[in-house]
C-alpha cells in the first residue's frame, strides 16, 4: 500500500486533478505491459551490447562503466522501436574510434538471441502446453474485457518488429480485443512510431485530451501520451515475479510523467471505476 493509492489497492495516483470519465479509445503497449513473453529481453540486449562495447572500451572506461551506460541508454528507449537501441549502439562504437555495423545487422542479431530465450514459451502457447494466463500480465484480460464493454476503441502498439507482435498477441489471444489495431515496428523505421500511432487515433477519433488513455512500461509511450494531453498509466510490473512493483521500473515511470502507477491489473475493476469518475 503507497500513502497515494486508493483505498484497499495498490493503484498509485500521481495526479489526482485529471480529468475523468470522458475515456473513448486507448492505446496499449505490448510487451511488458500486456505480454510477458518476452520477459528478461533486457537480459539478453544489454549483454550483447556490453560485450561489443567492451572491444571499444577506452583507457579510462570499465566493464562496470559500459553496463551503466548501456543500462541507461537500453532503458531510455524501451518503448520504441528496437531499431533506435541499435543506432545508439552505433554511435557509441563510433565515439570509441570504431567502424560499426549498420543498426538492422545489430537488431538482427539481438533478435535471434532473443528468439532463443524465447521460444519454448511460443511455441507452449501455440501448442496449449502454457495458458495464455500464464504469460500475461495479471488481470491483463480481464481489464480488455471492461473497456471492451464500456465501448473503448482500444489499439496495440509495440516497439517490436510487426510480424512477431502479431505472431505473439495472437498467440495470447489479442486480436479478439484490438481486431486489426496492432501495430508494431518496421524495417522502414522512420515511418512508424507510438506517436504516429496516437496521432493516427485522434484524428480518426476527433479525440481531446483525456477522451485517451495510454498504458505502458515504457518511457517513451508515457511521453508521448501526455504531449497530447491523454492519461498516462505506467504499468511497474515486477515481471519476473509476475506480481507487485518493480521499484527501477516505477522510477522510470512517474520520471517521464505518468499519472498513475499501477503493478499489473489485478486492481482493474477500481481502476476502470476510478478512470470512470465512479469512485
Amino acid at each position: 500500500m503507497v500513502s497515494n493509492a486508493l483505498p484497499d489497492t495498490s493503484i498509485e495516483i500521481l495526479n489526482p486533478d485529471l480529468p475523468r470519465g470522458t475515456i473513448r479509445s486507448a492505446l496499449f503497449d505490448f510487451d511488458g505491459t500486456i505480454s510477458l513473453i518476452r520477459e528478461g529481453w533486457q537480459d539478453v540486449m544489454i549483454p550483447m551490447m556490453v560485450d561489443i562495447l567492451n572491444g571499444y572500451r577506452q583507457p579510462d572506461e570499465t566493464e562496470e562503466d559500459i553496463h551503466t551506460l548501456v543500462k541507461d541508454f537500453v532503458t531510455q528507449l524501451t518503448g520504441k522501436q528496437t531499431i533506435y537501441q541499435m543506432i545508439r549502439l552505433g554511435e557509441e562504437i563510433e565515439k570509441r574510434g570504431g567502424s560499426p555495423q549498420e543498426p538492422l545487422d545489430y537488431k538482427y542479431q539481438y533478435l535471434d538471441l532473443l528468439w532463443e530465450r524465447i521460444k519454448d514459451r511460443v511455441a507452449g502457447l501455440k501448442s496449449g502446453q502454457l495458458t495464455a494466463e500464464e504469460m500475461l500480465v495479471p488481470g491483463a484480460i480481464r481489464i480488455l474485457e471492461n473497456f471492451q464493454q464500456r465501448g473503448v476503441e482500444m489499439y496495440l502498439a509495440s516497439g517490436t518488429d510487426r510480424p512477431y507482435v502479431l505472431d505473439e498477441a495472437g498467440a495470447v489471444g489479442m486480436n479478439k480485443y484490438f481486431g486489426d489495431r496492432i501495430f508494431g515496428a518496421i524495417d522502414d523505421y522512420e515511418n512508424y512510431s507510438k506517436a504516429m500511432v496516437i496521432q493516427d487515433i485522434i484524428n480518426t477519433h476527433d479525440l481531446h485530451g483525456a477522451e485517451l488513455v495510454g498504458f505502458g512500461d515504457g518511457y517513451v509511450e508515457i511521453e508521448n501520451t501526455k504531449q497530447v494531453g491523454g492519461i498516462a498509466i505506467g504499468v511497474a510490473t515486477n515481471e519476473r515475479e509476475r506480481k507487485g512493483i518493480d521499484q527501477w521500473k516505477r522510477q522510470r515511470l512517474v520520471g517521464a510523467g505518468a499519472d498513475i502507477i499501477i503493478p499489473e491489473f489485478r486492481d482493474q475493476q477500481a481502476l476502470v471505476a476510478y478512470l470512470w469518475g465512479e469512485i
